[in-house]
């Protein structure tokens, strides 16, 4: 069967709770207090039924619970949800990567411990910064000492496979605050590092500072200058850059973001949370109480849409070339039948001759040093 139509693999589960808002941040998330917490997690388990009485998982590779941030629950919560998650999706696969984000702070060690009882394998810190003043001018809640004393903890009770998220382009970083924040992240010695450069989305508090000026981002010399600082900074390291913001040690990349980049399909369940199954997307209602009102009910998607074969060809090309292992022309052609390069074949000699891109022998596109910083124009080739 053809990879797009089968029950999915992976699993992405949203939990949209936080203890605060970020200035930059725009996931769908809300803030805890007050928040139906319980009434959300037995709506999540409702949709989790009917899911799987539509779409049967024949077998789970990975799972990510994302946010908002999943560790705010509570450890009677936490064991709830887990229990909900092994009852509808089988946790057996003897390589299963079951993900968790996590904020520092928010993991002592009672809670960590019920998460690795329930089948959590590998946590995601949202780091950001080991530089204190620029956490606050973020509106990060946490400081270093959360981060070493929640990774400390997560080391105590047996997790070995453990990720960080650190961003640059932040409002007032330098090249030399994006060193020494390197310099921490990597005496830590971890399995992996995802690091990204600030988007001001629409809907944050960035937002309306930068439309007032008032937001002082470094220029593009610097942001570049940082990016290639990271790049050089893990490579000597001896972290593999297996995608355009995310580099690993050898066996420990996330294979359920790989997921994504290879056009594969997933369950996406909880509030907001996107689904790709059996070639249909689907956004579910966004809202904690619409969604819970929704789920109780049926199954709370807000919106559905079949995805043509030009569009998944697309989203294959954007998706794949993020990857530094490139795209495979037999993978191509093993999903739609036809040739990559009869359906892309003047945008990809293009490319190569813009040294944008670098076709290999065995058939592989994949991007140049040049590419991999000009990664948007390149994957904008492949939207009509």
């Amino acid at each position: 069967m053809n990879v797009r139509l089968a029950a999915p693999k992976a699993v992405y589960i949203h939990i949209p709770f936080c203890t605060n808002k970020c200035f930059y941040c725009d996931f769908n998330s809300f803030v805890l207090q007050g928040q139906p917490v319980d009434a959300y997690l037995d709506a999540l388990e409702r949709e989790m039924e009917r899911t799987v009485a539509v779409v049967p998982p024949e077998e789970v590779k990975t799972i990510f619970v994302g946010g908002g941030t999943p560790t705010v629950l509570t450890p009677p919560q936490m064991e709830k949800f887990l229990r909900m998650v092994g009852q509808y999706f089988p946790l057996n696969h003897p390589e299963l990567e079951f993900s968790m984000e996590a904020n520092p702070g928010t993991t002592d060690k009672d809670k960590l411990t019920v998460m690795r009882a329930g089948g959590v394998n590998r946590l995601s810190f949202g780091v950001q910064s080991f530089d204190n003043g620029l956490l606050e001018r973020i509106g990060r809640i946490h400081n270093t000492d959360d981060v070493y004393r929640s990774i400390e903890n997560a080391k105590d009770v047996g997790f070995d496979n453990i990720s960080i998220d650190l961003m640059f382009g932040l409002p007032k970083q330098t090249v030399d605050i994006m060193n020494s924040t390197l310099d921490a992240a990597l005496k830590l010695d971890l399995q992996h590092y995802s690091i990204y450069s600030l988007k001001v989305e629409e809907n944050t508090l960035f937002h309306t500072l930068f439309n007032k000026n008032q937001l002082p981002l470094p220029d593009e010399d610097e942001e570049l200058d940082m990016y290639e600082l990271i790049m050089r900074r893990l490579k000597e390291a001896g972290y593999e850059q297996y995608e355009i913001s995310n580099f690993a040690r050898p066996g420990r990349k996330s294979m359920h973001n790989i997921t994504y980049w290879l056009n594969h399909p997933y369950y996406g369940l909880g509030a907001g949370a996107h689904g790709y199954v059996r070639g249909m997307r689907h956004v579910n209602i966004k809202g904690v109480q619409p969604y819970i009102n929704a789920a109780m009910e049926g199954l709370p998607i807000l919106e559905k849409n079949e995805v043509s074969e030009k569009e998944a060809m697309e989203d294959f090309m954007m998706v794949g070339l993020r990857l530094l292992s490139g795209v495979r022309s037999v993978d191509f052609e093993a999903q739609f039948g036809v040739k990559l390069h009869d359906v892309f074949g003047s945008k990809l000699d293009k490319l190569v001759a813009q040294e944008l891109l670098i076709q290999r022998e065995d058939g592989v596109y994949c991007l140049t040093d040049r590419g991999l910083l000009l990664g948007n124009e390149v994957f904008g080739e492949f939207l009509e």
